[in-house]
């Protein structure tokens, strides 16, 4: 039986919710924004409360919270709400380090850009630089900002909209898209952690095949019974259009050795040899053949 330890976020402090849900909330990506200043003073700071939203219009959110400890707002807030434009710029292993300094608590006409050591690249169509080493940069407008509350540790929505996008081309395949063998972003975990993406890391799940998927609830009883096949190998085996006829499965049992497993007399061990088959099928990533085996008995 599973034990789950129950929390009440008005139990705990604005410190201990605001780790708790950091370190569960992960990975997340980080936006590396870049802004100014009604004086042209440039401000640089990672957040890893970001992601997109929309695609048209293009939208990304990214959120800097008041800061906990006195409830003051970040620079690149007090920037926002003079001139509402902002890059975003994506962060990968190369510029980690630079990233991470970056987000020390500089005195206000401090250029982060200096302190980090990342170079300044002019925009095309807003006024803040965006940040020559990143592999993607997109320059916004600011269309809002919503502020989530007053105290400390509160959010505060910055919505904006795509204007144009930079990518290296290092980053990209033969057909001119992003390759993401090659992008190695890095996300934000808990406490000091990060995760940076490695091509051994990465692995494909091919997407639901739609209203027409036969879903778990139609595989044979034994298969959710299963001490072998975990939630993804039965959500995978869900994922077929619909249920293989009579013929097929004969014909694929006397094709393979699942007849010989088929005719043992043991039922609870002839369905344990059964799923380890299947297992073996969908690591080999042969999903048809596991699904003829599941359906075999």
């Amino acid at each position: 039986m599973k034990k789950f330890k129950t929390i009440n976020p008005i139990d705990y402090s604005t410190k201990d919710l605001h780790k708790i849900l950091l370190s569960s909330v992960t990975p997340r990506p980080i936006a590396l924004a870049s802004t100014i200043d009604s004086d042209g003073v440039v401000n640089l700071s990672p957040f890893s409360y970001f992601n997109v939203f929309s695609a048209n219009p293009p939208v990304l959110i990214f959120s800097p919270a008041n800061r906990v400890t006195d409830n003051s707002k970040k620079d690149t807030l007090n920037n926002i709400s003079k001139v509402k434009e902002v890059v975003i710029n994506l962060v990968d292993y190369n510029i980690v380090e630079p990233t991470s300094l970056s987000s020390v608590y500089f005195e206000k006409n401090i250029d982060e850009f200096l302190k980090s050591g990342l170079t300044k690249m002019e925009s095309i169509k807003v006024k803040p630089p965006r940040v020559l080493e990143s592999p993607v940069s997109y320059e916004c407008k600011v269309n809002d900002v919503i502020s989530l509350g007053n105290n400390g540790g509160a959010g505060n929505l910055i919505i904006c909209e795509v204007l144009m996008i930079h990518i290296n081309e290092e980053f990209l395949n033969d057909n001119g898209d992003i390759d993401p063998l090659k992008l190695n972003l890095v996300a934000r975990m808990g406490e000091n952690y990060y995760l940076d993406v490695k091509k051994e890391s990465l692995f494909e799940i091919k997407k639901p095949v739609g209203v027409n998927a036969i879903g778990v609830d139609s595989l044979p009883n034994h298969a959710s019974e299963s001490l072998i096949l975990s939630h993804n190998d039965l959500a995978r085996l869900g994922n077929i259009e619909e249920i293989p006829n009579i013929d097929l499965i004969n014909q694929f049992k006397e094709d393979n050795d699942i007849k010989k497993i088929i005719s043992l007399a043991d039922h609870k061990e002839k369905i344990k040899l059964l799923h380890f088959r299947v297992k073996e099928f969908l690591n080999n990533d042969d999903l048809n053949s596991a699904v003829l085996t599941l359906f075999s008995i």
